[in-house]
């Protein structure tokens, strides 16, 4: 049985087709949640995708925490559910407590599009079981703000836990401790500004993503994903 996606759409997401045709091409089976759904269907894995959730209004992801199939997914990532934030997706994460920090604004004020190289760090993750320690890969990353901060003692609290699971190589927005994904300390929740899903078919320049991507399908055990489908 192939692992069911639950891609969650928020008003002003433009990234979750992206994120479905790179699960569906990887054998996977991708649906959209509309963010004030009541339940998350029985997916096996949740993926909060890029854009700019509720136009980023007072803060990204600061209003799309308040949706109602955020309360879903929470529970969810509580029952040890796979659940990974890409870009604002990682926003929305921070802003519902679910991974700790916040993402600023960018270093210059400027908002950045290109290829960045990644450092794995960590391959005790959701997202990065399939890679190695030390791997460099290529992904794209797009936005504004993505600069990730936290406290002295949140830092310290990463680095001893081994949360920190991806660094940029060249710092391209000013990421504290050139940061530029981690994951919570059940390693179930993931949050990332770089997009494993436009590096994830040749014509987009760069097949990087996809071992990502295949390690988000491989853990996922069909048929018991959403906690409070009652």
């Amino acid at each position: 049985m192939s692992t069911r996606v639950g891609i969650v759409l928020f008003p002003g997401s433009n990234c979750e087709l992206d994120v479905a045709e790179a699960v569906r091409s990887l054998g996977g089976d991708a649906e959209i949640l509309w963010h004030d759904e009541p339940s998350l269907r029985g997916v096996d894995v949740v993926v909060l995708p890029g854009g700019f959730a509720h136009g980023d209004y007072l803060r990204p992801g600061a209003i799309a925490r308040f949706s109602p199939v955020m309360e879903k997914v929470v529970a969810f990532a509580e029952a040890g559910g796979p659940v990974v934030g890409i870009c604002n997706g990682f926003q929305v994460l921070t802003e519902a407590g679910m991974l700790p920090g916040a993402l600023q604004k960018n270093a210059g004020l400027k908002f950045v599009c290109q290829m960045a190289q990644l450092r794995v760090e960590s391959v005790d993750s959701v997202l990065t079981a399939g890679l190695t320690v030390g791997d460099i890969v290529k992904m794209p990353i797009n936005h504004f703000e993505g600069n990730y901060t936290c406290s002295e003692q949140t830092l310290t609290r990463l680095r001893s836990n081994d949360q920190v699971i991806l660094r940029y190589v060249g710092n391209p927005n000013g990421s504290l401790d050139d940061i530029a994904g981690i994951c919570n300390e059940g390693r179930n929740v993931v949050g990332l500004m770089p997009h494993p899903e436009r590096a994830s078919h040749e014509l987009l320049g760069s097949l990087d993503g996809v071992p990502l991507l295949r390690s988000l399908l491989a853990p996922a055990t069909p048929g018991c994903a959403d906690p409070l489908s009652g």
